[in-house]
């Protein structure tokens, strides 16, 4: 508690699921979070309930998939906030297709807001982390970046998330700017629920920890890395699978 007093934190994909609460646990830790969602009607709703004060959490509509749009974001948060110490890029979509069926409309919309994001915020915020000598950034991987069946797009861009990570990690480590990963395994989220009740008891026989993980799991390692108590980990991806196996 209190670890990120005086931070300024900007979690992507923030209306629900993890990133939510991963918005909650920062907030919780002492920063003053930017929550940014295409969805901002819902993303309004959370900021509410995160914050009821209105003075640590603000909500603001971003396609982070649009290059001009998360320019002009930034531009604000900057004018505003003057510094962006933390950013947890987290927003992600899947479409799902097996590949031979896949279109290049699911190919490309997955890339786009799982990857071509996270080069767009990261070159929004490193230059002002450089300048700030201090910088703290969390990829949202998978699980999945290993392969799996039905997800070509998806595993393709949570793999270069990774190279995306460990790239900048080298980069910038001398200004003391950590950039590190996280591979979420199955995790309960909008993004599961969904799933067929077969897949489901499928993944829970292949997590050695018997069930599905709570977002508020993943949020706890996103905190760890986005506090200085991790001051010394970087370009590294951290597993929060509770040991899922991959086949």
């Amino acid at each position: 508690m209190g670890k990120l007093v005086d931070k300024i934190a900007v979690v992507t994909g923030a209306a629900q699921g993890i990133g939510e609460k991963v918005a909650a646990r920062l907030l919780d830790d002492g920063a003053t979070v930017i929550i940014l969602d295409v969805n901002f009607e819902k993303l309004e709703r959370t900021a509410s309930v995160l914050d009821t004060s209105g003075e640590n959490v603000y909500p603001m509509k971003c396609n982070v998939a649009d290059p001009e749009e998360v320019t002009k974001t930034f531009s604000t948060i900057y004018e505003k906030f003057a510094k962006v110490d933390i950013l947890v890029n987290n927003a992600g979509i899947t479409r799902d297709s097996f590949f031979h069926k896949m279109t290049p409309e699911q190919w490309h919309s997955v890339l786009d807001v799982n990857l071509n994001s996270m080069f767009y915020t990261c070159r929004a915020v490193i230059p002002h982390m450089r300048s700030q000598q201090y910088g703290k950034i969390v990829n949202v991987s998978s699980s999945s970046s290993w392969g799996n069946l039905g997800q070509g797009n998806y595993s393709a861009s949570k793999a270069g998330v990774l190279g995306l990570t460990r790239t900048l990690a080298k980069e910038n480590g001398a200004k003391q700017i950590t950039v590190n990963a996280i591979a979420p395994g199955q995790i309960n989220t909008d993004m599961t629920k969904n799933l067929p009740d077969d897949v489901k008891k499928m993944a829970t026989m292949l997590t050695p920890a018997g069930r599905m993980g709570d977002p508020a799991e993943v949020a706890s390692v996103v905190a760890f890395l986005a506090s200085d108590d991790s001051s010394f980990v970087n370009g590294e991806c951290i597993s929060v699978s509770g040991g899922f196996l991959m086949v």
